[in-house]
């Protein structure tokens, strides 16, 4: 049983300015593959994994026309290199975009069925955050996503797809996908599967999915922050049983549309000048404070440097803020050294149009390396608020993160980190969790962000109307 592998793996906002490049993506083809810790699952089926190539970069722009162009030609080119082989998986995001193009992942699976022919089995995985088309659908015959946001099964996900495709190569069921679109998008802080009514509509999908002719039941939220066309939740079925599956689907997407005026950020909101001064007032610490609208691991530029300013002026004390993607600031502290003091500006070197600056008096405190000149940052300190800018977009959401640059998150009374709902991490250290309704590329108020091209009614950009889900079927269905 020869498996082929292939993927891309980026959420992208359409509304940075920037673009994302093929320096901003992890790349791992063949053996490279192999010997990653993220494919260390390959290991546990009875079959040989033909690895081709798979890209993966932190959320943010959209993906340059020429990149996107360079890796789909390099994805079919080893994928031929490597055939014959029997089935094929696809671990995806879901949530391309590239610039000038709708539907990255249709253009690019569309184009690896047409190379791999109608009669080989195709199995795609998503994060939940991804968005489907029919397009998408008419060209694989399995699917499943995320079930988790914060994402913690993501090894889980990986495991379903491959059980999937082997079940379908062993036994010979050929099992076809049908989905029912929602027409609701809302931002991930909204729909954390550890907040109701997320959390309730997740823990039933395996009664989704018990009969026997359904292979898998996945329930998409969708990417709110790209303006195209295919934004959308969705229920994805997969199986051999039509009936089974359809009632399924349909379930789902009635239920989820049933919750939408639900759906609620899971920790306390408000602008950053309010949230600023309730995190210096008598609150358990640490405080840990999310710059949501510039949040890189959902596509925000990472370079506003508002709450930094906001900070300063306040007079806040005994603050941690990490980080702000800053070349120019980061070099002018790796050219003054450890223990100098610097003026230095900071903020608005992404998105220049929009990001703010900030220009303070402060002392180098730590220079980190790293491997090459993009993974440099920096520590600096202004009064007693300890900063860190980057070389690149960059999130600070682990442990690791601050550890690695000498800083001990649980000594500071506010900790604030460029990101919505917080990481495991993150959530363990506060005693407190507040979440700044920021402007930025990812704003949370999503209805502040133009939409020309996302389809018309979609709550809550529309919100008076009716909606009743159907089954739409792969052109694949037998």
């Amino acid at each position: 049983m020869k498996i082929a592998v292939a993927g891309l793996h980026i959420e992208c906002a359409s509304y940075s300015p920037t673009l994302t490049r093929t320096e901003d993506f992890n790349i791992l083809r063949g053996q490279e593959m192999l010997d990653s810790p993220l494919f260390a699952f390959f290991g546990d089926y009875d079959a040989e994994i033909l690895p081709a190539f798979h890209a993966r970069a932190v959320p943010g722009a959209p993906i340059a026309k020429v990149t996107y162009e360079a890796f789909k030609a390099e994805i079919l080119e080893r994928l031929e290199a490597l055939m014959p082989f029997d089935g094929l998986y696809l671990p995806m995001h879901g949530a391309s975009h590239v610039d000038g193009m709708d539907d990255s992942e249709g253009d690019l699976i569309t184009a690896i069925r047409a190379l791999v022919g109608p009669e080989m089995p195709i199995c795609a995985s998503y994060d939940l955050h991804g968005n489907l088309s029919q397009r998408i659908i008419d060209s694989i015959d399995m699917f499943t996503a995320y079930r988790t946001a914060p994402h913690i099964d993501v090894v889980e996900t990986h495991h379903r797809a491959m059980k999937q495709l082997v079940r379908c190569l062993e036994t010979g069921e050929r099992p076809s996908v049908c989905w029912a679109r929602i027409p609701v998008s809302l931002p991930g802080e909204k729909t954390s599967t550890e907040d109701e009514p997320a959390a309730s509509l997740y823990a039933a999908i395996p009664q989704h999915e018990a009969p026997d002719g359904i292979w898998d039941a996945a329930l998409m939220v969708g990417y709110v922050w790209v303006d195209e066309p295919r934004v959308t939740a969705a229920a994805v079925l997969t199986g051999t049983d039509r009936d089974a599956m359809e009632q399924a689907a349909t379930a789902m997407a009635q239920s989820y549309w049933d919750a939408r005026d639900d759906f609620a950020f899971g920790t306390e909101t408000g602008s950053a000048d309010a949230l600023i001064a309730k995190a210096m007032g008598d609150v358990p610490r640490p405080v840990v404070l999310a710059d949501s609208g510039d949040n890189p691991t959902a596509g925000g530029a990472g370079d506003r440097a508002g709450v930094l300013g906001k900070l300063v002026e306040a007079g806040a004390q005994n603050v941690i803020l990490a980080g702000i993607a800053d070349l120019p600031a980061t070099e002018a502290a790796f050219a003054a050294g450890e223990g100098a003091e610097i003026e230095v500006s900071v903020g608005g070197t992404l998105d220049t149009e929009n990001s703010e600056r900030v220009t303070v008096t402060a002392r180098v405190l730590h220079l980190s390396e790293g491997t090459a000149p993009r993974e440099r940052q920096a520590v600096l300190k202004t009064g007693t608020i300890i900063f860190v800018v980057a070389a690149r977009r960059r999130p600070y959401h682990n442990d690791a993160d601050f550890a690695a640059l000498g800083l001990d998150p649980t000594m500071a009374e506010i900790v604030v980190v460029k990101s919505g709902y917080l990481s495991p991490d993150m959530k363990a250290l506060a005693k407190t969790s507040l979440m700044a309704l920021t402007p930025g590329v990812v704003d949370q108020d999503v209805e502040r962000l133009p939409r020309s091209r996302t389809p018309v009614p979609t709550y809550p950009f529309q919100k008076d109307f009716d909606f009743t889900p159907k089954a739409l079927w792969s052109a694949r269905a037998k």
